[in-house]
């Protein structure tokens, strides 16, 4: 049984956690260890998710599977252009990897979406990062790839859109 909520302040940590658990074994086989560890600090510090969901500069939807959470996304209109939604964030804990709880998060943004008059949703993803055969399936096509300076390391990333 799972239950879909805004996340509030008090679901910060509960974020965390579940950052935490997902990308250690999701990037370090990609990044390694140095780069993990300077993303999660910097992408993932405390006061600024509390400040992202506070301020609604992010959206953060959880998901919990009897009353635990184990999921979280995150999507917010683009800054540089509010006709395209992002997922900046979708993260699964590795022991419920397979249920259906991305797919789930997924539609339930791209309903959101879709109510705020928006048609296209856009993301993010590691160029070698087996979730891209996931967005594949979920419908997103590679739109174009990019290369993020983040400190001293690179995110070599596709840029996945799906039209709803």
């Amino acid at each position: 049984m799972y239950l879909i909520r805004e996340a509030t302040v008090n679901d910060v940590d509960a974020i965390l956690q579940i950052a935490n658990d997902t990308w250690w074994p999701t990037y370090a086989p990609l990044l390694g260890k140095d780069q993990v560890t300077y993303m999660l600090a910097a992408i993932y510090a405390p006061e600024k998710i509390r400040q992202q969901v506070k301020n609604g500069g992010q959206s953060f939807l959880l998901l919990l599977e009897d009353n635990e959470p184990v999921a979280f996304a995150a999507y917010s209109p683009r800054d540089e252009d509010a006709e395209i939604y992002k997922l900046h964030k979708l993260y699964c804990l590795p022991k419920t990897q397979g249920k259906g709880y991305g797919k789930i998060l997924i539609d339930t943004v791209a309903d959101r979406t879709r109510q705020a008059g928006k048609h296209i949703l856009e993301l993010n993803v590691n160029r070698h990062n087996k979730a891209k055969d996931f967005y594949e399936r979920m419908g997103f096509t590679i739109a174009y790839q990019e290369d993020i300076a983040i400190g001293p390391y690179w995110m070599n990333d596709c840029v996945m859109r799906k039209e709803l």
